[in-house]
């Protein structure tokens, strides 16, 4: 039994759910998103609650219940409050600058990396060695800043490199001799 789709959604104020058969719209101040859930999967509105069940007692409902549940929550998150990554670069002459709605990162190559938002994601940069990644979807936001942090992992050696806000880096000891 799944202990994650047996909760209930709640719905804070100021955010409308519009169920229609498999389909479900989550429009609220921050934005609107849209999925359609499994057919094993039956989504209904109780209150301000949302909540979820299986319609079949099979091993993919079992999988598909909590799974629904948990993107039904991100849903309703994203559109009230939103989500936010935030990475930070770490090394010598490692920086990044806004140009237009576009991030510019210099992080050590000969040339400068320029990076334009996806559709529904803002890019800040409140420091030069500090990228605020924001948007209304949990997996384009988390996506995208995977894909920043790919560009230039931090390395073991002297941890250089684009990291998440409070990731501990494993160090390994250099050469003796």
């Amino acid at each position: 039994m799944s202990r994650i789709g047996k909760k209930a959604v709640p719905t804070p104020a100021g955010v409308t759910v519009t169920i229609d058969g498999q389909a479900l719209a989550v429009k609220g101040p921050k934005g609107q998103l849209s999925w359609t859930l499994p057919e094993e999967i039956e989504l209904r509105q109780e209150g301000a609650e949302l909540v979820l069940a299986k319609r079949v007692d099979t091993t993919r409902a079992q999988a598909m219940w909590g799974l629904s549940r948990t993107l039904v929550s991100n849903m309703v998150v994203g559109v009230s409050a939103g989500y936010e990554e935030v990475l930070e670069l770490v090394g010598v002459g490692y920086r990044a600058q806004m140009k237009g709605d576009a991030l510019n990162m210099q992080l050590g190559f000969s040339h400068e990396v320029d990076l334009p938002p996806p559709e529904g994601i803002a890019f800040a940069v409140p420091k030069q060695t500090e990228i605020r990644i924001s948007g209304i979807d949990k997996q384009a936001v988390g996506e995208i800043a995977a894909r920043i942090r790919r560009i230039r992992p931090p390395e073991p050696y002297k941890g250089k490199g684009v990291r998440y806000l409070g990731e501990k880096v494993r160090r390994k000891e250099g050469k003796k001799k």
